[in-house]
C-alpha cells in the first residue's frame, strides 16, 4: 500500500512539472522602440509626410533628428529675414540707424553697413550657435567615429529653453501644434525669402517698391 501511495505521488509530482504551474513565466514582452520619423510633428493632411527625395528613407534616427534641427533653425532665420526684408525697406531714408544712409533693395542693405556692425554680428552669430551646440550635442570628444554629429539623448530638437514670454504649453497636444505651426511659417518664409531676393536680383527693386507701384 505504502508503494503505491509513493507511486502516485512521484507521478502527480512528475505531472505537475508539464502542466501550466510548473512552466517558467514568460518574460514580459518589450515594447518595441519608436522609430523617431513616427514621432516627428508637422505632417499634415493631404501630403502627410513630404519627402519625395526619400531622405528619411536612407536616415537613422539621429541624423532625422538632426535634419528637424536644420529645418528648424532655417525656418527661424527665414522668419526674422521676412520681416526684415519689409521693415528694412518700410524705414528706408527714415531710420535712426546708420545716419539714414542705407537705401535701396534689402539685398544690397548689408553691403552698405560699416565694418563695426559686421562685428558685431559675426560675434552674436558665433555665440548663439556655441550656446546651441553645447545644449544639442555631445561633445567631439564622447562621440563614437561612426556617429558625428550626435545629438544629446533626450535633446528635443529646436528646445534650446528661449522662451521669455513664456509661451510654450504645458499640455503634450497643444505643444505638439505649437511646433507644427512653427514648421509651417518657418517652412512659408524660406520660401518667401527666397522669392523675395529671386525678385530684387531680377529688376533690382525693392519688394516695398513693388507693393506700391
Amino acid at each position: 500500500m505504502k508503494f503505491v501511495a509513493t507511486t502516485i505521488l512521484a507521478l502527480a509530482g512528475s505531472a505537475a512539472a508539464f502542466s501550466p504551474f510548473g512552466k517558467k513565466a514568460a518574460a514580459p514582452a518589450v515594447a518595441e522602440p519608436v522609430p523617431v520619423v513616427d514621432t516627428l510633428v508637422g505632417a499634415l493632411e493631404p501630403v502627410g509626410f513630404w519627402d519625395p527625395l526619400g531622405f528619411a528613407a536612407k536616415a537613422d534616427d539621429n541624423t532625422l533628428r538632426r535634419y528637424r534641427e536644420a529645418e528648424l533653425t532655417h525656418g527661424r532665420v527665414a522668419m526674422l529675414a521676412a520681416v526684415g526684408f519689409l521693415v528694412g525697406e518700410a524705414v528706408e531714408g527714415s531710420s535712426f540707424l546708420f545716419d539714414a544712409q542705407v537705401s535701396g533693395p534689402a539685398i544690397t542693405h548689408l553691403s552698405q553697413v560699416p565694418v563695426g556692425f559686421w562685428l558685431a554680428l559675426t560675434i552674436s552669430i558665433g555665440a548663439a550657435e556655441q550656446k546651441r551646440a553645447t545644449i544639442g550635442w555631445v561633445e567631439p570628444e564622447n562621440v563614437p567615429v561612426d556617429q558625428p554629429g550626435l545629438l544629446r539623448e533626450g535633446y528635443l530638437p529646436g528646445d534650446i529653453g528661449f522662451d521669455p514670454l513664456g509661451l510654450k504649453p504645458e499640455d503634450p497636444e497643444e505643444f505638439r501644434l505649437m511646433q507644427t505651426k512653427e514648421l509651417q511659417n518657418g517652412r512659408l518664409a524660406m520660401i518667401a525669402t527666397a522669392g523675395f531676393m529671386a525678385q530684387e536680383l531680377a529688376d533690382g527693386k525693392g519688394i516695398i517698391e513693388h507693393f506700391t507701384a
